[in-house]
Order: structure tokens, then sequence, then C-alpha cells
């Protein structure tokens, strides 16, 4: 009842519920409409009753012509009204038509529908049967549909009857009652606006193929109308069921679809204004269709935005501790250089003071950078990268720039020699030239430094190696988060800000890779050296 009176609320507004009402009636209307136009039927049964009526106005017209003619002593017949009469009411008195004899000269012989009474004549008609007022509300309802339809759609144009062709609208019989004096058959009906009014047929009474005169028989079409009727109302009546159920379906279907969205819509929102996680997206993932799936789509949306929030205030406070240190160290340096008189202290404090401003300049130049990628990665397009140009290329530019007391730079590329990855070239680099510093920031003097790549099934690998002292078991798992350094040598830390690795773990997890790090150890497990590795997926 709840969902009823809600809908009910939300009717003066474009909604779910009202749309699939709305498309599901439309659909049941169109085809009722179709099934209430029973033109085809109509006519099926309007050619039928004349065909009917003609056949059983030839079998009158020679009984007639057999028994009611008067034998002159000129060869000239004519009817003999008394007999006419009787004969005439013999044949209506178990049919429903009317009968009416006329003579050569147009005169009215007899009508079954006239009975001389002793105050007059008196004429028959058949009366209809009594109706319910539903079905005279209904009759008025197709009575307005078939004025539509009739103007419009009808076919009610020719009729077939017995293989003559008869075209709509037939003239008047009396108009043309001569043709019957001159042994043409002609038939009528009178259609109006859809409804069948009237059908008759005249045929000439003949005796030794002389014309005595023409026998109309007149049907009244009640019964191909109350058929016609029958089936409508039938129509209808099943359309009600029909409508009925599409209602309470559309419901349903409304239920399912649109309440559940309603309840993703508040609970996203409260999410949106929410201070706190105690609001979470309902959890429909028992639904194996697109609601549930979305659903679910915006419960992971949910818990990403949560942890992407989460990130970016860890890397506020954490970007906050890391200035923060070489500002304090700064502070006082300066304040005890202001204190004290000998030079070389002062000295000393100003090394360490330009040290942390280094430091600083370092820490955010790679902060900088790191939120170009972020915004970067964003938007960019991929492209196919050969990497063997690529890393090829690098170590060119690299060894002709790096001093003579830095390492070299060997890239080994084993078979096929040739790879090619979907990518951004530049990030690319940057993932390469980062390893390549790190590893030269440990590495000895004049050593080198040897970068492998290898095809292994549909990845690409690349192998970055130095001779430095490794990295501590404690820090392997940590060793790429930012700001972490793993430095024994406390000079350095003005050079490096520990957001190089981080920069290129993120650069690769986008490229839909993966990067880890291990030690290399000798035979007695001593640690020599570093290593690096990076997997991308490969195109070929």
């Amino acid at each position: 009842m709840k969902f009823f009176a809600s809908s009910q609320k939300r009717l003066l507004k474009p909604s779910i519920f009202r749309r699939i009402l709305a498309v599901n009636i439309l659909a049941l209307l169109t085809l009722v409409v179709g099934l209430l136009y029973v033109d085809r039927y109509r006519i099926s049964l309007i050619e039928s009753e004349v065909g009917s009526l003609s056949a059983q106005a030839e079998n009158f017209a020679a009984a007639l012509g057999e028994a009611a003619a008067n034998n002159k002593l000129n060869n000239e017949n004519s009817l003999n009204q008394g007999r006419a009469n009787q004969i005439i009411r013999r044949l209506a008195k178990n049919t429903k038509t009317q009968l009416v004899l006329i003579s050569r000269d147009q005169t009215i012989l007899s009508d079954s529908r006239l009975l001389l009474e002793p105050g007059g004549l008196v004429q028959i008609e058949e009366l209809p049967p009594p109706e319910t007022f539903t079905n005279i509300f209904t009759r008025h309802l197709l009575n307005i549909f078939d004025k539509f339809t009739f103007l419009f759609f009808s076919n009610l144009k020719t009729l077939n009857i017995a293989g003559e062709i008869i075209t709509y609208p037939t003239p008047d019989l009396w108009s043309q009652i001569d043709k019957t004096f001159e042994g043409q058959k002609l038939f009528h009906v009178d259609i109006s606006k859809g409804s069948v009014d009237k059908i008759s047929v005249a045929v000439p009474v003949q005796r030794y193929k002389q014309v005595l005169g023409t026998l109309i028989l007149t049907f009244n079409p009640l019964a191909i109308n109350e058929s016609v009727f029958l089936v409508r109302l039938q129509i209808l009546q099943i359309s009600m069921i029909a409508l009925v159920i599409t209602v309470f379906l559309s419901i349903y279907l409304a239920k399912t679809i649109a309440q559940p969205i309603n309840r993703l819509v508040k609970t996203a929102n409260n999410v949106r204004q929410g201070l706190s996680r105690e609001y979470s997206i309902l959890n429909l993932s028992k639904r194996d269709d697109e609601i549930g799936e979305l659903a679910k789509a915006l419960q992971d949306m949910t818990n990403s935005l949560w942890a992407r929030m989460d990130l970016a205030e860890q890397f506020s406070a954490d970007v906050a501790h890391e200035i923060k240190n070489p500002l304090t160290s700064i502070k006082s340096a300066i304040e005890t250089a202001i204190k004290i008189d000998d030079a070389n202290q002062r000295k000393d404090l100003m090394k360490i003071v330009m040290e942390d401003v280094s430091r600083l300049d370092r820490l955010i130049t790679d902060i900088s950078e790191l939120s170009r990628v972020d915004a970067e990665l964003s938007k960019a397009n991929f492209l196919e990268v050969d990497l063997s140009q690529t890393l090829k290329s690098f170590e060119q530019l690299y060894n002709q720039t790096v001093g003579d007391k830095d390492s070299k730079l060997l890239i080994t590329l084993h078979k096929p020699h040739s790879f090619f990855v979907m990518g951004i070239e530049d990030r690319l680099v940057q993932v390469l030239r980062n390893l390549v510093e790190n590893a030269q920031s440990f590495s000895p003097p004049h050593d080198t430094i040897r970068v492998d790549v290898h095809k292994i099934k549909n990845k690409v690998q690349i192998i970055v190696e130095d001779k430095g002292p490794g990295i501590s078991p404690e820090s392997l798992d940590r060793i790429f988060q930012r700001f972490y350094q793993d430095r024994q040598k406390k000079e350095e830390f003005g050079n490096h800000s520990g957001l190089g690795l981080n920069i290129c773990e993120q650069i690769v997890e986008l490229h839909n890779g993966r990067i880890w790090a291990e030690n290399i150890t000798q035979k007695n497990n001593q640690i020599s050296g570093a290593r690096f590795i990076v997997e991308f997926p490969s195109l070929e």
C-alpha cells in the first residue's frame, strides 16, 4: 500500500512507473483497436447473407411464376394478386425477410409486412432485443469508433456475391426497378458509417421466360450487426481483463525497477551529505539483473571514493610531515646561528640549511610531478608503443648525459627483440628513468646498471638490476609507499623525496601492469644488489 500511495504522489512528474504503464497500455490499445476493426469479418457476413438472400429470391420467384400466374388467351400472363398474397405470406412465415411483389406497372401486389386488419393495414417491424445499460454504452462507443474508421479505413467498397463484384454504394432499387423487367437481378446494400442497415435483392418473376413482375426480398441485418457487436464485446471484455493484468504487471515491474533505484538515489544522497561512513549503498548483490549490477557498481564507486579520500588525507598528512621536518631543521639551524659567534660553526649550520632547502626543493618538485602524473593519466589516450626503440633511445641519451663517476646503463633486448605495448610513451620512459636513477643512487661509482627486457607469454618484462647494498627485508613491502626511503646515508636525504618509486607504481598500474622489488642474492645468501621487475601486457 505504501508503494501505491507514493506512486500516486509522483503521478504529476515523469517517472519510470508512468513510462512503463504508458508503453504497456499503448501496446495493448494498439492491439485492441486492430481487433475491433472487423471490416473483413463484417464483409464476409454480408457477402454470405446477400448470396443466401439471392438464392432464396430466385426460388421464391420461380414458385410465384408457376403458382400465381393467370393464363390469358392472348398468351399474355399476369400475376393473380390473391394467390400471390397467399404464397407470399406462406413463404415469409418461416423467414425473417420482407417479401414485396411488384407488377410490371410497378404496383405493389403483395407485402409480407402488411396485414389487413379490421382497422386497416398494419405494418410488422422486427424489434431489437432489450439491452442492458452496459451494452448500450458499449454500442455507443463502438458506433463512434465505426464512424471514424469508416471515413478513413473502411474496406466496404466492393462485395463478391457468387463471383459477381458489387460496388458500394449500390443504387436504390426503386430507381432502377425497370432493369428487372428486362431479366436482370439487382442488389442493394445500405451501409451507414460502418453499420449495415438493410440488404435487398430484386429478381424478376418469370413464366416461360416472360417477366410477370418483380420480387424484392429485404433482409434486416440485425443478426449481422449483433454478431459483429458480440465479437467486439468479447474482445473488449478480454481486453479489460488484459488491461487490469497489464496495470498490475506494470506496477510490479515498476516496483522491481523504480523502487530500488529510488532507494539507491536516497542512499547515494545520504553518502554525499553524510559526514561519516555510516551510510552505505543499498546491498542488492542478490539480484542477478542490471539493478544488482548498478548497486554493485555504485558500492564499488563509493568504496573507491572513500579510498581516494583516505589516500588524499594520508598524502596531505605525509606532505605536511615531510615538509615540517626540514623546516624545523632550518629553523633550528638559523636560531642557533644567530646565537653563536664561531664562523666555522655558522658555516656548518648554513650547510645544513642548504641541504634542507635542497631537500624541500626536491620534495616540492616531486609532489608537483606526482600531481601532474595523476592528472595526465586520468585523461590521456593510450597508443601503441614500440618499447625496443624507446629503450634504446633512452639508453643512448642516458649514457651521453651521465657524469664520469656515475654508473653506465646497459639495456639488453632478448628475443624476439621487438616489444609492443599500449600506453603513454613519455610515462613509460619516466618509469625506466626513475628506476635507473634509483639504481644509480645506490650503485658504486663506475659500475654498470643492467636492464634486461624479455617476452614471457603475453607479458613484456623489464628487469632493472644494480650492485648496491640491496633492500632490507622489512622494506620490501613498503618500498613503493609515498615518502618511504630505505637509505642508510643521511647526507643523501636532501637528494631524494621518496616519491619516485611510488610514481612508478601508479604509472605501471594504470597501464594494467605490475611492479615489484627483490634482492639479488649469492649462493651464500649474501645480498649483492637490488632488482626491480616491471610487467606490461604485450600486444603481440
